[in-house]
């Protein structure tokens, strides 16, 4: 198992899929991702990108990958193979032509404790929604008009 990850104390893990339109990816993101981490707010399991070309050829960079390239490195320590073939195959189908994602998977351990907490409290997570961010936005813009 790797480094630091316990089947009983593991949090609640999200992947998410970051596009970017134009294979602009400039890597900007990173040290976000990577404060994240280091603040302990997530812990990053997994990480591809994948791009699409004009002719629509697709092109995966992943950890395990010995060439990839050292700005994903940065992020993240761990090699836990959570992504599989068909997710990235199912990202790369949604892509358009000369556009690109990045697919991280994440451990939200800042979620962790409370999810322990709960399980030993023999409770169950039974619904978890994230709210849109437009529908945050409209709700700020009602507070604003008040």
């Amino acid at each position: 198992m790797p480094r630091g990850l316990q089947a009983d104390t593991v949090g609640p893990v999200d992947v998410a899929v970051i596009a970017f339109e134009g294979n602009r990816f400039d890597g900007r993101i990173v040290p976000a991702l990577r404060e994240l981490q280091l603040n302990e707010t997530v812990r990053i399991l997994d990480l591809a990108f994948v791009s699409k070309a004009r002719d629509s050829s697709v092109a995966v960079l992943e950890l395990s990958d010995p060439g990839v390239a050292e700005t994903l490195r940065q992020v993240t320590d761990v090699q836990f193979d959570l992504l599989s073939d068909e997710d990235l195959r199912t990202v790369s189908d949604s892509l358009t032509q000369e556009s690109s994602a990045l697919v991280v998977a994440w451990e939200n351990t800042w979620a962790a404790r409370l999810s322990a907490a709960v399980r030993g409290s023999e409770g169950e997570l039974v619904m978890l929604e994230r709210v849109p961010r437009e529908a945050v936005l409209e709700a700020i813009s009602a507070l604003d008009d008040h």
